[in-house]
């Protein structure tokens, strides 16, 4: 069990939001149908395709800049 779990500081939308964070950037072809109906308790479909789009986003920057060892600008 992940510590935001557990956590009183994130409310169940949080939680569900960074559940599915976490099973996207473990293996997204692994997911579940209900891990997709848990979100539609808090968000519409597009929000969920834009979530999605920004977690997959997330991970591929990472991903290259890993790769590269590339620093990342923090201004």
């Amino acid at each position: 069990m992940q510590f935001y779990q557990r956590s009183p500081l994130f409310d169940e939308k949080e939680k569900a939001t960074l559940l599915y964070a976490e099973r996207v950037t473990r293996g997204a072809a692994g997911l579940r149908e209900r891990a997709l109906e848990e979100l539609k308790n808090f968000y519409p479909e597009d929000q969920i395709v834009e979530l999605t789009l920004v977690i997959c986003t997330a991970n591929f920057t990472n991903r290259f800049n890993d790769a590269l060892q590339v620093e990342p600008d923090l201004g």
